[in-house]
């Protein structure tokens, strides 16, 4: 496939999509070490969670969802969710000449942070059945033990806001006892929803636990890749937010997440379906 070349705007924005709201925890590392640029969010709450579509389901949203964001200007592209970079970057990266940003699970920083010999990884399963996952295991689980948890239904609870629901704490309650069983004294945050859920994990793991997620790694190397092609913005600045779900439950939940009020567009009818 060859990749899609276009004169690229240094003044354009950068473009950030996810499975749906979880991605908001990435963009927070981009506003937080990119100030000058413009965001683009696009939150694909209808089709959540991608975790159980197959590969070329998410190949197909994926693709929907990039070819809006360059349509909308966007100098480069964060995937911001890890099931979404496991199973289309490569294709996205074929298809487009921009740059691409994928997501991956921080098993290398857990495994040098370990100290038990233990690191837990809580995600999906896509991500955990993904030759990507398998490809960090071998590449950096050698010589610890590396336990892994599917976590069914977390991120529909933060797609609806129940952030410290009781339901939400029984999850996670479920998900990092065996994990704490195995011995587990550093937790991989193998999905972008999960940090929105980080203080209840926290006090489910206790005192000593550590938690690693990798939304500054993804904001620093879209610096760097920014940097390299002489698309780097020092002032502007500003985001604007889609969704493919309930524009009022988006502005609800987005607005929450980011911390400020926001208002949420509905993506077309051909970005949607």
């Amino acid at each position: 496939m060859i990749a899609v070349r276009r004169e690229v705007n240094p003044e354009g924005p950068v473009g950030v999509f996810d499975s749906g709201v979880g991605g908001l925890s990435v963009l927070k590392h981009i506003r937080s070490g990119l100030p000058g640029e413009t965001l683009l969010y696009c939150a694909d709450s209808h089709h959540t969670p991608y975790g159980a579509k197959s590969p070329e389901q998410i190949q197909a949203r994926a693709l929907t969802l990039t070819d809006f964001l360059v349509g909308q200007g966007a100098k480069a592209i964060v995937v911001a969710c890890n099931t979404a970079t496991a199973a289309a970057v490569v294709m996205l990266r074929e298809r487009f000449s921009i740059p691409i940003i994928g997501m991956e699970p921080a098993v290398k920083p857990a495994v040098a942070a370990t100290k038990s010999g233990v690191v837990g990884v809580l995600a999906t399963v896509g991500t955990l059945k993904s030759a990507q996952f398998a490809a960090l295991l071998e590449n950096y689980g050698q010589g610890v033990e590396v336990v892994t948890q599917a976590c069914h239904g977390l991120v529909e609870c933060v797609e609806r806001g129940e952030l410290d629901a009781p339901a939400t704490r029984e999850l996670v309650r479920r998900y990092v006892a065996p994990l704490l069983a195995r011995g587990a004294d550093t937790i991989v945050l193998g999905c972008t929803h999960y940090p929105f859920v980080r203080e209840l994990i926290e006090q489910e793991a206790g005192v000593g636990v550590t938690m690693i997620d990798t939304g500054t790694a993804v904001a620093r190397q879209l610096h760097r890749r920014l940097a390299e092609h002489g698309l780097l913005r020092p002032a502007g600045g500003g985001e604007r937010f889609w969704t493919s779900g309930e524009v009022a439950q988006a502005e609800s939940v987005v607005s929450r997440l980011w911390g400020s009020r926001v208002t949420v567009a509905r993506l077309p009818d051909k970005a949607v379906e």
